[in-house]
């Protein structure tokens, strides 16, 4: 499913012009980055968790040569899914 598979299925279900449910599925999408970059947590009840971590420096290889790359300490997004989503 895409973005705009999305933006079909929420024109259809709320009867509301696809223009205005592009701008709600932005809207949303715009609110849950700029949460995310502030280091919120984003709880959807039923779906799951979306939370920024920190990743640990490490040490990681090349599958092809190998050779060992240093991985950078950074942060990333982590998923968890909620009870409804597991069950299905």
């Amino acid at each position: 499913m895409i973005k705009a598979d999305i933006v079909n299925r929420v024109a259809e279900l709320s009867s509301i012009p696809r223009v205005k449910a592009v701008q709600a599925v932005d809207t949303i999408l715009e609110s849950m980055k700029s949460a995310l970059c502030s280091g919120k947590r984003i709880e959807l009840r039923g779906f799951g968790v979306f939370q920024v971590r920190d990743r640990k420096k490490g040490v990681g290889r090349n599958p092809k040569t190998g050779v060992e790359v240093a991985i950078t300490p950074g942060r990333t997004v982590r998923f968890k899914p909620g009870k409804d989503l597991k069950n299905l």
